[in-house]
């Protein structure tokens, strides 16, 4: 067990009236900062530790949470676990707009998702471009002065933006900010951020592979049920997280297979792919074992296209060639021995014989997309001979294929 973080500070109205919090990464008990390697590492952090490890009711009762989001999470599929009726998206006030972005945002705001700009010190094009999607508007009142604050106000009350006055450190600035007609306040002078810490389980990536595995290849619900009550810790988190996200509900989840049921596979993927941010590597660590875990995604959804177009209609075949693929990097990821990982996830003998050797037919399959991978031409042309049902040009576009269904499924890992 090892200890979680999670920053909150208050948000008020003009009655200094608690109308909201917002949710901070801290990586210790003292922690004033922010520390973290990358935007999104941070973000999954919180919503990790909000949701599954402290339970949202706890830690904002009924109140909203606003939590910073960057761009990659916003077009990711993580930002699907986030109730609307809970969370407003801060994002900051200097990112770039795009199209894309501003179109995502467009379609959160249809779906009841509140966004809100932060440390706003001006009103350039650029923000222009986002303000017709943002509700609220957070202007960093401790780097203007009187006059560029008043200016910069009344510019924005010309949009339908709720403002809010962050960074209020002293009784006359919040005096003037109130004066000056905003909305809400947040700063020391209300009330410093304070930390919460808690008890983290730690699910080990092993079993999150595993689970994303069995989540990925449509795998009995029994089975899936079964590998979380191997971890009592995930399941812990997983029926937080539920209960959470679905406090609308007449009844609370107690049950592994109703949170299933209820969170469907493709949340609960992107839900175990969001752990598999917050398990902590140094910071370099992390970046390989993203790009890792991408690559093996796509390892593992072209091995089963290759299968597919040889046994059509064999689904287990294509299943048992999909987990290949995803277990052939395992090793790497983990810094452990393959064999131990064969041993601790009872793979059978045709699968671990592609592992371990690349012999029997999955075994060709891993090596031609290995020799794909690291541009062996010669070797691929004399797989391919050998394996006889595949062309070069079929291999291209099941490559596409993969990749693009790695980036479909939102394994936002860079």
């Amino acid at each position: 067990m090892e200890n979680v973080f999670l920053g909150k500070q208050p948000i008020l109205d003009r009655n200094q009236k608690l109308i909201a919090y917002e949710l901070f990464f801290r990586s210790n008990e003292r922690d004033e900062k922010a520390d973290f390697s990358n935007d999104l590492t941070a973000t999954a952090n919180v919503i990790v530790n909000a949701y599954g490890h402290f339970g949202i009711q706890n830690i904002l009762g009924e109140q909203r949470g606003f939590i910073n989001v960057n761009r990659e999470l916003i077009l990711s599929d993580i930002v699907e676990l986030l109730p609307s009726n809970h969370v407003v998206l801060e994002l900051k006030s200097t990112d770039k707009f795009d199209d894309e972005l501003i179109a995502k945002c467009k379609e959160l705001k249809k779906r009841g998702h509140q966004c809100a700009l932060d440390s706003v010190v001006t009103l350039d094009d650029e923000i222009q471009r986002i303000l017709p999607v943002i509700n609220i508007v957070k202007i960093d009142v401790s780097k203007l002065d009187k006059e560029n604050l008043a200016s910069l106000v009344s510019q924005y009350k010309r949009w339908p933006v709720l403002l809010l006055a962050e960074k209020v450190e002293t009784p006359e600035l919040a005096k003037e900010c109130l004066a000056l007609g905003f909305e809400m306040f947040q700063g020391y002078y209300f009330a410093k951020p304070e930390n919460i810490s808690g008890k983290r389980a730690d699910p080990g990536k092993l079993s999150l592979l595993k689970l994303l595995q069995l989540v990925m290849s449509d795998s009995d619900i029994e089975e899936i049920d079964k590998e979380f009550k191997r971890q009592p810790g995930l399941s812990y988190n997983l029926l937080r997280m539920v209960n959470s996200a679905a406090s609308g509900l007449p009844q609370k989840i107690n049950s592994i297979k109703q949170s299933i049921t209820l969170l469907g596979r493709k949340q609960l993927q992107r839900w175990i792919q969001l752990l598999l941010y917050t398990n902590e590597n140094s910071g370099s660590g992390d970046n390989m074992a993203n790009a890792l875990l991408q690559t093996a995604a796509a390892r593992g959804k072209l091995m089963e296209l290759i299968a597919a177009v040889e046994r059509p209609h064999d689904k287990t075949h294509q299943e048992r060639a999909f987990m290949v693929g995803i277990l052939s990097l395992l090793d790497t990821l983990l810094g452990i021995e393959m064999q131990q990982i064969i041993d601790k996830l009872s793979i059978p003998e045709d699968m671990s014989n592609a592992l371990l050797s690349r012999n029997g037919r999955l075994g060709q399959e891993l090596k031609l997309i290995e020799a794909s991978e690291t541009n062996k031409t010669e070797m691929v042309k004399s797989l391919l001979g050998e394996l006889g049902f595949l062309s070069q040009s079929k291999l291209t576009d099941l490559e596409l294929e993969a990749l693009g269904w790695v980036n479909r499924i939102g394994e936002a890992a860079h």
